[in-house]
């Protein structure tokens, strides 16, 4: 990268790379600054600080993540887009670790509601689980449940956590069914 034509966005697009590269835990605003031939300092007149610049990367993944999403449910309804969903979620997991892992930072409550971003993710999201026939609270407890199931398995995947000879895909494809028949079946929040 060249010194020229720093920005906010280059920034955010360079720290994305790297950490899709050395891990988002490894991205430092000194090896960016090292990459566009300019000193720590003059990045500081784009970011306030390391966790502005991350925040920034997590709300970037975040958009990137959902518009892969948003693609794979379109047209779709029930197992089909809940398979869908999964797929693509899991696929970005996979092909951007670094990101996906940054969109596993705990943001300031008050970006995110600015992001337009998480408020496409939210509203895809609670989209497909209507499907369902879900209403709040229980479109909250679907929505963590698919989270932390979604979550784990990618994470446990990454670090070679299955050890069973049985074949991920397989478990991954039970794992969405059995969310499907408990989605099916929810125990309904009584009102």
């Amino acid at each position: 990268m060249g010194r020229a034509g720093v920005s906010v966005e280059r920034l955010v697009a360079a720290a994305a790379e790297m950490a899709d590269e050395v891990g988002f835990e490894n991205v430092t605003l000194s090896a960016l600054a090292r990459g566009f031939g300019v000193k720590d300092a003059s990045l500081y007149s784009h970011v306030r600080n390391l966790k502005e610049l991350r925040t920034r990367l997590a709300l970037f993944a975040g958009g990137e993540m959902i518009d892969r999403i948003a693609a794979a449910v379109a047209g779709r309804a029930g197992k089909d887009a809940l398979a869908a969903f999964a797929g693509a979620y899991r696929e970005y997991a996979h092909r951007h670790p670094g990101r996906y892992a940054a969109t596993q930072i705990r943001i300031d409550q008050t970006l995110v509601a600015d992001s337009p971003a998480m408020r496409r993710t939210a509203g895809i999201t609670y989209s497909m689980l209507r499907a369902y026939g879900l209403d709040e609270p229980d479109l909250t407890d679907a929505v963590r449940l698919l989270r932390s199931t979604f979550h784990g398995y990618c994470a446990l995947e990454a670090t070679g956590g299955f050890a069973a000879p049985r074949d991920v895909d397989a478990s991954w494809d039970k794992a969405v069914d059995a969310l499907h028949t408990a989605l099916t079946h929810w125990p309904r929040e009584e009102r």
